[in-house]
């Protein structure tokens, strides 16, 4: 989020650990834009944050062409934001998804593309796998989810890269190791991204932004030696999106 409010630490440490690939998570629906209020004022709230109603945003953003002139302004500012990082750009995202809107997806295609961006993820995660690792909990396919397959089927007619499926949407925020070690035996044929919100400890901000999240369980699970064994045991391969 290069817009966020620990962007420059984030830039500073990732740049301490060059094995490490950073992708580009442009955020339209929640905090500040990058631009300023007064060159894009359709797109934020009177207070400068954007509107963290996604469905009156998403709206706005396919009806009205001046939001739509803005909302462009604002990706392109957000993709300059991390060119000016000098870090090389592995994929990218949106928060909370919002790139599966189409509106966004062609800007994200349109303008991406100028700077270099190869891979986009795609949040398809198959709810089958899910009732197969924890057959006693339910897990309803997304309303949504002829909007994932369609924009699936225009970034790979594009020839952009990008993950077959996609885990951590049901589990957002309890990504713990008893899933993880669950989730693995069950994982299909193909590249799936497993994504985690990993923290240190829950600060106040985190507790506001995410009371229900476990960030330092999930920093667990991600350095748990059980599951890099399991891993390596089920012969699976660990990879970036560069690495396609």
């Amino acid at each position: 989020m290069v817009g966020g409010a620990s962007a420059t630490d984030a830039v500073a440490r990732a740049h301490r650990l060059p094995g490490l690939r950073v992708g580009l998570h442009l955020n339209l629906v929640d905090g500040y834009p990058v631009l300023p209020r007064k060159q894009i004022p359709r797109l934020v709230r009177e207070d400068g944050r954007f509107d963290s109603n996604m469905a009156r945003a998403g709206l706005r953003f396919f009806a009205l062409p001046k939001v739509r002139r803005q909302l462009a302004s604002e990706v392109h500012a957000q993709f300059e934001a991390f060119r000016a990082t000098g870090l090389a750009l592995d994929h990218v995202n949106a928060h909370k998804h919002m790139h599966l809107h189409p509106s966004v997806s062609a800007l994200i295609v349109e303008i991406g593309r100028d700077y270099g961006m190869k891979a986009v993820r795609v949040p398809l995660e198959p709810a089958r796998v899910l009732r197969a690792a924890f057959p006693e909990e339910r897990y309803r396919t997304p309303l949504y989810f002829p909007w994932i397959l369609a924009l699936r089927r225009r970034l790979r007619r594009l020839g952009l890269r990008t993950n077959d499926h996609v885990f951590g949407l049901a589990w957002s925020g309890g990504m713990v190791e008893a899933r993880i070690l669950g989730l693995i035996p069950h994982l299909p044929d193909g590249l799936s991204e497993i994504y985690f919100h990993p923290a240190i400890e829950r600060t106040p901000s985190l507790v506001a932004a995410m009371p229900s999240y476990h960030q330092p369980e999930e920093l667990a699970a991600l350095l748990s030696p059980l599951v890099r064994e399991r891993i390596a045991h089920s012969g699976i391969r660990l990879l970036s999106y560069s690495d396609l």
